[in-house]
């Protein structure tokens, strides 16, 4: 089993800027990927970025060029800076992670949300 907890969600305005950090532990090593994801009010739950098992990164299109995904291996976590936050980044994000074997785990959900 792998846990995950995100931490890092918050209320920030327009154009500002968040860093959220997902934690995992327990059966790490059995992790072929490893990504956030999103779900806004009354909407589908929706990747956001993530790495793949051979380490590249994969991005949403509404999200590419103003977040970035990023690991510590040695902190077993994975982060996402957004940067020029807009109000339809609003959304509970989400740390989800796939094993080898196929088994997906996810974590609680961090809130994000952008409003003046």
């Amino acid at each position: 089993q792998v846990q995950l907890v995100e931490s890092g969600g918050g209320l920030v305005q327009p154009g500002g800027s968040l860093r959220l950090s997902c934690a995992a532990s327990g059966s790490i090593f059995s992790i072929n990927t490893m990504g956030w994801y999103r779900q806004a009010p009354g909407k589908q739950r929706e990747l956001v970025a993530l790495f793949t098992s051979g380490g590249s990164t994969v991005y949403a299109g509404s999200v590419k060029g103003r977040f970035t995904i990023s690991r510590d291996n040695n902190k077993n976590t994975v982060s996402l800076q957004m940067n020029s936050l807009k109000p339809e980044d609003t959304a509970v994000y989400y740390c989800k992670s796939i094993l080898r074997n196929g088994v997906d785990y996810w974590g609680k959900g961090t809130l994000v949300t952008v409003s003046s």
